[in-house]
Parts: structure tokens; sequence; C-alpha cells
């Protein structure tokens, strides 16, 4: 498996903040064959998964207390935490914790963008990030849905320091990415056209398969739901489904 594009700017871990952790582990451990560490001590039950020994994700109890759905977070990567801390505010974002040092591992905070939506950063120490991507079962592509575009893109470029790229501008739809052509990394989608009014904006994380309807099969069947049939695209072909509590991710194919 190839090692990921592990860049300043760029998604370097993906995490599920989950209200049934058992229920997560055997759903992704039978789509895609992940394989849950167990926890380690002082981390408040926060444990790994691998995909063929590398780390691919983490898992997070969502007890209920703060009110949180269950969602992916995706985490971008950071040469300085603190800097990106400080940008934040003045970006039109807010800082949901003050940069934090996480042991051995790095430094970390979550910020939230001007559209609403939560990003971590994590600023490497011993843990890098997610040891593989874009191979089956694995992370494949982050997106953002947000109504404010305009200001999320600039968020991104000065907080994040994203090599911004216009891959579309058009009324029907407008998307930037980071990065280029094969070197393209995330993207930031213009979601006025189907987010309500008043929602926030959200990350999405799309998971690499080899086969997109065989996988919506195995997701029903294992107690998710599709909420978008595969469709062929020009970015290949595409899905999205829930997790048995309702956590929304996209399939790549």
């Amino acid at each position: 498996m190839p090692a990921p594009t592990l860049i300043v700017g760029a998604p370097c871990w993906v995490d599920l903040y989950s209200s049934d952790t058992a229920k997560a582990t055997a759903f992704y451990g039978d789509l895609f064959g992940w394989v849950a560490q167990p926890p380690v001590d002082g981390f408040g039950g926060y444990f790994t998964f691998t995909k063929d020994g590398k780390h691919i994700a983490g898992c997070m109890a969502n007890d209920g207390e703060q009110g949180l759905p269950d969602a992916w977070a995706v985490h971008l990567m950071t040469d300085d935490v603190d800097a990106v801390a400080a940008r934040t505010p003045a970006n039109g974002g807010q800082v949901q914790f003050e940069p934090m040092q996480v042991a051995e591992n790095g430094r970390s905070t979550v910020v939230t963008d001007p559209g609403g939506a939560s990003v971590g950063a994590w600023e490497p120490g011993q843990m890098k990030g997610f040891e593989v991507t874009g191979e089956d079962g694995t992370p494949g592509w982050f997106e953002l849905h947000t109504r404010d575009y305009d200001a999320s893109v600039v968020f991104y470029r000065d907080v994040f320091g994203w090599d911004t790229h216009t891959a579309s501008d058009t009324e029907e739809f407008r998307y930037t990415t980071l990065g280029e052509g094969e070197g393209q990394l995330a993207g930031i989608m213009d979601a006025s056209g189907h987010l309500e009014a008043g929602s926030p904006a959200y990350w999405l994380v799309y998971f690499k398969v080899d086969d997109v309807d065989a996988t919506l099969e195995a997701i029903t069947a294992n107690g998710g739901s599709v909420v978008m049939p595969a469709e062929d695209t020009p970015y290949g072909r595409l899905a999205s489904a829930t997790d048995p509590t309702g956590t929304r991710f996209n399939l790549l194919g």
C-alpha cells in the first residue's frame, strides 16, 4: 500500500465520534477489514483502526453530554498549531479549544470555519497521521460542503496555507481544490443548492473501495443505510451511506 501524501494543510487523519463504538467496530471491520486497536490509557477511551497493520482512523465514544451528533471528523496537518489558532478568529472562524499537547504524539486543536464546519489541526510529533490512503477500504477524498463558499476558500488558504485552485466556477457547480491535477488532496464545494439555510457546513469523508455496489450491499446487510445509490461521475463511481448510528460517509470507486 502506498504511503499517503502528508503535507502542511492537507488532511492527515480522520476519526469517528460514535455513540456505539462496539457497533462501529463491527461495522467498519466487516465493511473495510479494519481492526480496532486497544485504547491507550489516558486518552479517554480513544482508539485507532488499522488495516493490514497500517493506521487508518481513530474512534471516540460520544456520550451525548455535549449534544453533538455522531460524525466523521477531518484533521489537517500543520507545522504550527498555535499559529492556526491565532489566525482563525481574524479569518471568520472560532477556536473550539486552545492548542494542547497530546503526549508525545503531537499537538492539536479544533477550529470552526466561517460556515460552521469543525476541522482539526494536527502538528505531528511521533504520530504523523494515517499510514495509507487511496486503497480499498481506506480514506480516499475529503470534501467541505458549505454555503459560505468564498469565505471558506479564503479561510483554508490563509489559516491552513492551502494552495487553492478553482476547479469549476459555474452557477451550477463551484468547487476549489487543495492542489491541482493528480496532486489534488481535498476540495471545497459550494453547497448552497442543497444545504438548508442555517445548517452548518460539514466535512465529508470518502472511502475508496474496489466495488461500490457490493459495498452498498454490505452496508445494508450490516445495519447501515444507503443515502445516495451508486452513480458514475467524471470523478469515479460515487455513493453515500450511513453507518448503524446514522453517521454519514461517502464511497469512491
